[in-house]
């Protein structure tokens, strides 16, 4: 019997400061070489250990073994340049300082598939990684080869089409696309961003989800928010096209955030991973509020489709903030059951 209303996290966990700086993006390691290596596997353990006390259902490493959930992939590809940078817009929200590609993109070698095995061997439970998806890679790069973003995109999804397959055979449960960037690029998320997505999930038979959300809780990220009105609608552009595609599960922010509850009728028909916990604030919700997001969500989608899960990752937030979060999240969604169970 599958449990109704499986509870996972969006990405990313706070890391030790043992291992990283806490609280920040781009943390640099506090360790090299072996020592790196066997903190970095001891994080992902401990990753492991807060989501199975919180009571979490869908397991993940939370990212400990990355620096950044787009960044770290690309390290390990040839073909980008990390030492020739250019600042470029990310997402038409901030400036960043990126890499350059400077040739023909390719993966000589498996990123994250080691780890993955490492969390596989630590776990029964189902677990569930995250990938950068093609065109959230592309806007955090400064292409001097192909010259045109679709052009790039496709490659890369041809290159995280090989990095998944190897995910699924590593025993992984269920693989994430993280596409923040479909809530700002709306012609280009129509004319080839759902059709590259569908070439990186081309051939797996694990279940495939991608994950739209509004940011972390970054300063630039609040300010952006602010400047988009009463509600918040940009799922309305790609959810029709997600909703023909192959992906299985769609992700999205609602907690706090002002999507209105109905765009999820859109994607009727697929299983929904709702954000029930902000990411952006350092308060706990209460299992109470955790619930009354989910009860509104399910007006929208069937309960065996409902998936509680967070707004995006969690990284910048403290550790016990975060723990506490999980916690809720758990219990918010156990309340749920007991409605459904009984009603």
């Amino acid at each position: 019997m599958k449990k109704l209303l499986p509870t996972s996290t969006a990405g990313s966990l706070p890391k030790p400061s043992w291992l990283a700086e806490p609280e920040k993006l781009w943390s640099p390691w506090k360790l090299q070489g072996e020592a790196l290596i066997e903190a970095k596997q001891d994080a992902l353990r401990l990753s492991l250990q807060e989501q199975q006390h919180a009571g979490i259902d869908i397991v993940s490493d939370g990212e400990q073994t990355r620096q950044h959930f787009v960044t770290t992939f690309i390290e390990h590809l040839e073909g980008v340049d990390f030492a020739k940078r250019e600042t470029v817009r990310i997402r038409q929200r901030y400036d960043a300082s990126v890499p350059t590609v400077v040739g023909a993109v390719s993966r000589p070698k498996p990123v994250f598939v080691d780890d993955a095995r490492f969390l596989r061997q630590q776990t029964g439970q189902p677990i569930k990684w995250a990938l950068p998806g093609p065109m959230t890679m592309i806007d955090t790069l400064f292409d001097n080869h192909y010259k045109s973003r679709e052009k790039l995109a496709w490659e890369f999804a041809k290159i995280l089409n090989q990095e998944a397959r190897e995910l699924e055979a590593a025993g992984v449960d269920i693989i994430q696309f993280d596409e923040p960037a479909f809530n700002v690029f709306f012609d280009e998320v129509n004319d080839w961003g759902v059709a590259t997505l569908e070439k990186a999930i081309e051939g797996l038979k694990c279940e495939t989800a991608v994950h739209i959300c509004y940011g972390y809780g970054i300063q630039a990220n609040t300010d952006w928010k602010k400047t988009l009105g009463s509600e918040w609608r940009q799922y309305e552009q790609a959810f029709p096209k997600l909703q023909q595609s192959g992906i299985d599960i769609v992700s999205l922010e609602c907690h706090n955030a002002r999507v209105p509850m109905d765009l999820i009728e859109l994607i009727r028909g697929k299983k929904v991973m709702v954000g029930a916990i902000d990411v952006a604030s350092n308060a706990i919700e209460t299992p109470e509020e955790v619930a009354s997001t989910l009860r509104k969500a399910l007006q929208f989608v069937d309960a065996d489709k409902l998936y509680p899960s967070t707004n995006c990752g969690m990284a910048p937030l403290a550790r016990q903030v975060a723990r506490g979060k999980l916690h809720a999240l758990s219990a918010g969604a156990e309340i749920i059951r007991q409605e459904l169970a009984h009603p």
